[in-house]
């Protein structure tokens, strides 16, 4: 499959009881994530988020998102460019 460019958006709240489980997810796929940056004091420390720059086939993508989207109180956005016309 094609790796292509793309997004992930996080955000988590209650940052204090999810943050361990996301960085967990986040490290186990360290080898698409090419660039990480995260607020992680909104609103009194209690919402986070985090943007991810990936280069991801679709699947690899799907299972961090997939992943991340159990974990209570995440939610997650993601996207990636169109394939090259051929």
């Amino acid at each position: 499959m094609d790796k292509r460019f793309g997004f992930v958006g996080i955000t988590i709240e209650n940052k204090e009881e999810h943050a361990l489980q996301v960085q967990k997810i986040l490290s186990e796929y360290s080898e698409i994530i090419l660039g990480r940056m995260g607020l992680p004091h909104l609103e009194e420390n209690k919402i986070a988020v985090i943007t991810l720059i990936v280069q991801s086939t679709t699947d690899e993508l799907g299972g961090l998102t997939g992943k991340l989207g159990r974990i209570a109180g995440v939610s997650v956005k993601s996207g990636l460019t169109k394939r090259p016309q051929t």
